[in-house]
């Protein structure tokens, strides 16, 4: 039976969602107990494989087929001169990902990850959320549901990342819905904003909570008014891989913002997502602290396309490695 509601689908999802493994993750924890070294002495690497292990239910985990997937879309709110680059450099983005040559190929390669970049209808512009909403519930609701297709074909780890001019701001107008507090709250540099630029994407953050003030109760109505596609297709990724057992790395602000949206929905609805990496964005430390997100790297990296989360894979990798090896000295 269909729903009479688009997002009604969704809400079931969050309202139903699979449970970690806490056995498998009990036995990572187990055999690196059992290992000859010191105890806890692989701090994080122990906590990742633990994590691996209880969102994937293998014990040792692996990592065979990650995945790492670049959504990218284009923002009408952009018209108010909140950004320095123009709106074509997200279409030239996603050119340069397909031609091989920008940062995240590259990194992929090194870290053997595999690689789509998704164009989210960029020769059409969401709404302005100062005057409009992004998106309607049923072209929301179907950009959700495109997001959960990037795992077709099958990944044992997703690793999330964005294009978008202008969409820091409205990850900030995401959080600001969300968390409260105004757009000076949330708003910062993005690709290089001055500090003229960023009042005037404060003011527009406080334009877009004034024009839908009354229909932010629902965290799926804040993603469609004051979102975008992007945002959209993350949030339908990340509960895909919920569904489906696949861990979850989160890069940077966008992913944040996508992800804050799902938590709001259902506080557990992020337990399988761990964040790679730490923008310089302000308003990123302070929303993976209302998340409890701990990051494992902060290197100062704000470039985008995923290229955070990319390197965080390396990372997550190495721990299962860690764990299957050790675990294999144990059992010998």
């Amino acid at each position: 039976m269909t729903s009479a509601l688009p997002f009604d689908d969704f809400r079931n999802l969050l309202a139903n969602l699979p449970a970690a493994d806490m056995t498998a993750q009990a036995r990572v924890r187990t055999l690196f107990a059992k290992a000859d070294k010191p105890g806890n002495s692989l701090g994080r690497i122990e906590d990742v494989a633990a994590w691996l292990a209880a969102w994937s239910g293998r014990a040792p985990p692996a990592v065979t087929r990650p995945l790492m997937a670049v959504f990218a879309g284009n923002h009408g709110v952009v018209r108010h001169g909140i950004s320095p680059r123009p709106v074509a450099a997200t279409a030239n983005a996603v050119e340069l990902c397909a031609a091989g040559g920008a940062a995240i190929n590259q990194i992929c390669i090194a870290n053997d990850l595999g690689l789509k970049v998704f164009d989210l209808a960029l020769h059409i512009p969401t709404g302005d959320i100062t005057e409009d909403a992004a998106l309607d519930e049923r072209g929301c609701a179907a950009t959700m549901a495109f997001g959960m297709e990037a795992i077709a074909g099958g990944t044992d780890l997703l690793c999330l990342g964005d294009l978008g001019v202008g969409n820091s701001t409205v990850a900030a107008a995401l959080l600001a819905a969300l968390f409260e507090g105004r757009g000076a709250d949330w708003v910062g540099p993005g690709s290089g904003a001055d500090a003229a630029m960023q009042a005037r994407k404060a003011d527009v953050v406080d334009a877009a909570l004034a024009f839908h003030a009354g229909h932010l109760e629902d965290p799926l109505e804040v993603l469609r008014r004051v979102g975008g596609r992007e945002f959209a297709a993350m949030a339908g990724a990340i509960l895909a891989a919920r569904m489906q057992n696949i861990p979850v790395l989160l890069d940077g602000f966008a992913a944040t913002a996508a992800a804050a949206v799902l938590h709001a929905a259902n506080p557990s609805a992020i337990d399988h997502c761990l964040l790679a990496s730490l923008s310089p964005e302000p308003g990123h430390a302070q929303a993976a602290e209302r998340l409890g997100l701990r990051p494992l790297l902060d290197w100062g990296i704000s470039h985008g396309e995923g290229a955070g989360a990319a390197l965080g894979a390396g990372f997550v990798k190495a721990a299962a490695l860690t764990s299957s090896g050790m675990a294999a000295a144990v059992r010998g």
